[in-house]
């Protein structure tokens, strides 16, 4: 496996604003593929329904939470999201020992369970038993790219507003580690160590039986189940930028994850070069609330690549929310990723702002200034918003705010 090098980050009170749960990502995805940004309401349905993920069927559960999606355009699965509950996901690729069923086999992919994760949890902590079972009952694999040859397992960092857990996955096996305080930050190298808070079943067996774990020595899970010689310090530099950040500021917040995912120095933003494989392909920050509040949590998502180049987009759930046409790819008859044999040739998958973002680029961003004016005075409403907002209040006047900052950027852009 070719490793991407996506970064997920998450930073907990007391350090933080409002008291929030703030968490970061930058998906790093193969040059030139699309990420789209979507709206899926909540619905209910029969207990018969099935639904059709990227490669496979599932059962479809009787309810599901809405959910705001940055995701690659060809897949059903997300990169990183959020639901209505306030529960927040991304994932990771990783490498383990684990090989008892072929990664190229066609079964769940880990943006699939990311977003079964987000669909059918109220909790971080639902989700990890969401996301444990299907994982266990289907198993995950198939191609994690539509032009590459690429095949990865996964690890997850979901948060809510209390709680964080990092869970890391080797085929049908898993381990997971709760966080309640702090920051934590995950990359493609297995990160839990003798912490573990919850795991597979026969996790301790398999490692005695194919790992030769001697059951009187430590259990150390990122030891054990990785298949690569790096270790955790290759994590430390970006582990550093992120503590120094918060040791900079009052009170960490969406700005100040913004800083952390634009840094070029480390290899957290991937700019796209070429000769390279994977860029940055788009950025999700989130400003998760706790519930008693009464205050909705914020999402921001780029829906374009290289966080330096782009701009945070705000996202609230509320009752009547609607989103821009502009973040969403076009849909496709016989789509190369759903007939077999898959992905036999290239179409066109480019949204609007992607489109117009990519020649902004070509064109040296000569926009750049004033669309990073518009975040910066866009943060600063959802800023006094929030800070203004009273439990009960109507949420209405957010109903259109992603959509407005689309469609203002387009006309920047264009």
């Amino acid at each position: 496996m070719k490793s991407i090098g996506s970064n997920v980050f998450v930073v907990l009170p007391p350090s933080t604003v409002h008291g929030a749960v703030i968490f970061g990502k930058n998906s790093d995805r193969p040059q030139n593929e699309v990420q789209e940004v979507i709206y899926v309401p909540g619905k209910n349905y029969s207990s018969s329904e099935k639904l059709e993920c990227t490669y496979i069927e599932v059962p479809q559960v009787e309810a599901t939470k809405a959910v705001i999606l940055s995701k690659p355009s060809w897949m059903w699965g997300a990169e990183m999201g959020a639901n209505e509950e306030g529960v927040v996901i991304g994932n990771q690729s990783v490498c383990t020992v684990v090989d008892d069923e072929p990664c190229d086999e066609e079964r769940l992919l880990g943006m699939d369970l990311l977003r079964l994760g987000l669909e059918r949890s109220s909790t971080a902590s639902e989700a990890v038993d969401v996301i444990t079972s299907l994982l266990e009952e289907f198993g995950q694999g198939g191609p994690c790219s539509d032009t590459l040859s690429l095949n990865y397992q996964n690890s997850f960092l979901i948060a809510d507003a209390k709680e964080v857990w990092v869970l890391e996955t080797g085929g049908r096996l898993w381990a997971a580690e709760c966080l309640t305080e702090g920051h934590r930050h995950i990359s493609n190298r297995l990160s839990i160590t003798t912490k573990i808070d919850r795991m597979s079943g026969n996790l301790k067996q398999y490692a005695k039986d194919k790992l030769q774990w001697d059951e009187g020595t430590e259990f150390n899970f990122s030891k054990l189940f990785s298949n690569t010689n790096d270790d955790l310090a290759s994590l430390s530099l970006d582990d550093k930028l992120l503590e120094e950040k918060i040791a900079q500021v009052e009170k960490f917040s969406a700005e100040n994850m913004f800083e952390i995912l634009r840094n070029k120095t480390s290899s957290i933003c991937k700019p796209v070069i070429d000769g390279n494989d994977f860029a940055t392909a788009a950025s999700h920050v989130s400003v998760i609330l706790p519930k008693e509040s009464g205050k909705p949590s914020c999402h921001w998502f780029t829906g374009t690549p290289d966080p330096s180049l782009s701009v945070f987009k705000p996202f609230i759930f509320t009752p009547n929310v609607t989103i821009s046409r502009h973040t969403i790819s076009p849909s496709l008859d016989d789509d190369p990723a759903k007939v077999k044999p898959r992905f036999q040739k290239s179409v066109a998958r480019e949204h609007n702002l992607y489109r117009l973002h990519q020649a902004a680029v070509i064109d040296k961003i000569k926009v750049l200034n004033q669309l990073q004016e518009m975040e910066k005075s866009c943060v600063q409403d959802v800023e006094k918003f929030l800070e203004s907002f009273q439990p009960g209040q109507s949420l209405s006047e957010v109903d259109d705010l992603l959509k407005d900052v689309v469609e203002t950027e387009v006309k920047f852009l264009k």
